[in-house]
């Protein structure tokens, strides 16, 4: 097998300048800015340490920019994964979440190494819409007891366990909590039109995440807010590099991980991947799925190694680059010394951080990630769409977001099925020329030759169709002719059923023979022997021959069918 190991970085210092040099550090820096909220929130509502998402997008930002397939995917832990490493660090804890992720580290390198990138492209857009805004709803949900200052040691990550939860405590609300929360809510809502106004041009240079972040924590002490922030929870964050450590391995557990380990794989696939085709649109460009996919699977093996766990490609973080004139790999890769330099720079101011604040930027990621207007649209597509949306989003918000993907991936695949067996038809057609010819009626009027035209594909969904030509109704003809003219693919189980055709007709005396065979079909037919039990004879390039060839097999009528 050839493996090909191409990252873009390489393609893209061809020619590289000292201009766009100035114009990716300059969108590094604004990337590494954002990213520093975004990293301790996500990792915060995920149950982990601020400390761990800060590692995930140094540590994994880093190698996806290097060695990835996109000119300009930015990577680091995203909210999508929220809802699953929550779950997985309730049920099996923080240790075995990097024994998770490096599983699924190793399932990406696998699919990119195997060329599996284009597959994720065949997942349907309404089963993508669907998990994407149950997440969206599950990330919300998780975000209510940090932004209502709710004192609750563990939150359910079910989701009936979770509203029961909540709702016992809802009574407990920590009104200086939710004050801050619900303004820095705002503030975010509302930065991008404050940043219009001439006065506050300047805000346009800033993030909003960040400059909300600092606004809090300036303010919080300020004012002496009895709220609780990263020092208080967590201790603050170390102003150190992170001890390189392979995670405890129990090969108790090891079994139980594999499954959040595929699901951690496949939404890292189809967001990186998802996030690369936006950003191609936006600049022009065609990244390599493959390359993207590699790159992914060792960043999710080396994150785990310095406390980081699941990453993958950030749209929001990526869009920013582009906006701010990021076009080659080097800015992701600013990006990530940049978080580095904040971390053992800044890392004693972050113990002021109020976690209202982190959690009001998260329901705002929760809020713009949900693509809600496609519910207002389904009224506008067909049953089978709102049924595999709909299924996949309820799915997603009270089950789970695996068997969600898996449930709307099968229900996509039952209604294609049912969809190609409508569009397959078989239809007999009018012999009118012969209709009237004394040797091809039998004394009923009936004729002793019939034609039926194939149309569509022939598959296990639709090759019960066949039966029509073995209905009793349809008469007893002598030679029954089969044009595939308009018949494009067929399969082995639709192979098996012109088979079992060929054998009754031939039981019955009647002779079959095929016109019009295209090149699919054909293949297969040849390839099986089938078309060498039918005969070369009664194979036949047009419908007209086929006709001609029938009427010479017809035996005179005998005095008494006459």
């Amino acid at each position: 097998m050839n493996i090909a190991f191409r990252p873009k970085l390489l393609e893209c210092l061809h020619g590289y300048n000292q201009d766009q040099l100035g114009k990716d550090v300059a969108a590094g820096i604004t990337v590494g800015v954002l990213a520093l909220p975004l990293a301790m929130a996500f990792a915060i509502a995920s149950g982990a340490s601020p400390t761990a998402g800060i590692w995930t997008a140094i540590v994994a930002g880093f190698l996806i920019s290097a060695l990835g397939g996109s000119r300009v995917q930015i990577g680091g832990p995203t909210g999508a994964f929220i809802p699953i490493v929550y779950g997985i660090v309730a049920a099996y804890g923080f240790g075995n979440l990097l024994i998770a992720t490096m599983l699924a580290g190793l399932f990406l390198l696998a699919m990119g190494i195997f060329r599996l990138g284009q597959l994720i492209r065949f997942i349907p857009v309404s089963v993508v819409i669907g998990f994407t805004n149950g997440i969206a709803v599950v990330i919300f949900m998780a975000q209510i007891k940090d932004f209502l200052g709710l004192q609750i040691t563990d939150l359910p990550p079910e989701f009936f366990g979770k509203l029961k939860t909540l709702a016992a405590s809802i009574h407990l609300i920590h009104w200086p909590t939710l004050a801050l929360s619900v303004a820095s809510l705002f503030f975010l809502l509302f930065y991008n039109r404050m940043a219009q106004v001439p006065q506050l041009a300047f805000l346009r240079r800033t993030p909003g995440p960040l400059a909300v972040l600092v606004l809090a924590t300036a303010t919080t002490p300020l004012f002496g807010l009895p709220v609780e922030t990263i020092g208080s929870r967590f201790g603050g964050i170390p102003q150190e590099l992170p001890s390189f450590s392979l995670p405890p391995l129990s090969l108790e557990t090891l079994g139980k991980l594999i499954s959040p380990a595929i699901t951690i794989a496949l939404l890292g696939a189809i967001e990186s991947l998802l996030s690369a085709r936006v950003a191609d649109t936006a600049i022009e460009d065609r990244h390599d799925p493959n390359q993207e996919l590699i790159a992914q699977g060792i960043a999710n093996l080396a994150a785990p190694l310095f406390g980081g766990f699941a990453a993958t490609g950030a749209i929001a973080r990526t869009a920013t680059n582009i906006r701010s004139g990021g076009r080659t790999p080097v800015a992701g890769i600013v990006h990530a010394l940049v978080l580095l330099a904040m971390v053992l720079v800044l890392a004693p101011l972050a113990s002021y951080i109020p976690l209202a604040t982190l959690s009001a930027i998260v329901v705002v990621v929760a809020i713009n990630m949900g693509e809600w207007h496609e519910f207002r649209k389904l009224r506008h597509f067909s049953n089978n769409y709102r049924a595999i949306l709909l299924t996949t989003f309820f799915v997603t918000v009270v089950f789970d977001l695996t068997i969600a993907v898996e449930l709307g991936m099968v229900l996509a695949c039952l209604f294609f099925i049912y969809r190609m067996s409508e569009l397959t038809r078989i239809e007999r057609l009018p012999l009118k020329e012969h209709e009237q010819e004394p040797a091809l009626l039998y004394p009923d009027g009936s004729m002793r030759v019939a034609a039926w035209r194939l149309y569509g594909s022939l598959f296990f969904g639709a090759v019960n169709k066949l039966e029509a030509l073995l209905d009793p109704h349809a008469g007893h003809p002598e030679v029954v002719i089969l044009d595939m003219q308009s018949l494009i693919q067929l399969d082995t189980t639709g192979l098996e059923g012109l088979e079992n055709l060929f054998s009754k007709l031939r039981k019955r005396g009647c002779t079959l023979i095929i016109s019009g065979l295209n090149s699919q079909p054909g293949s297969l037919l040849y390839r099986s022997g089938f078309l060498d039990h039918l005969g070369e004879e009664n194979i036949c390039p047009q419908l007209s021959e086929a006709l001609e060839r029938a009427c010479n097999l017809l035996p005179p009528l005998q005095e008494d069918e006459v």
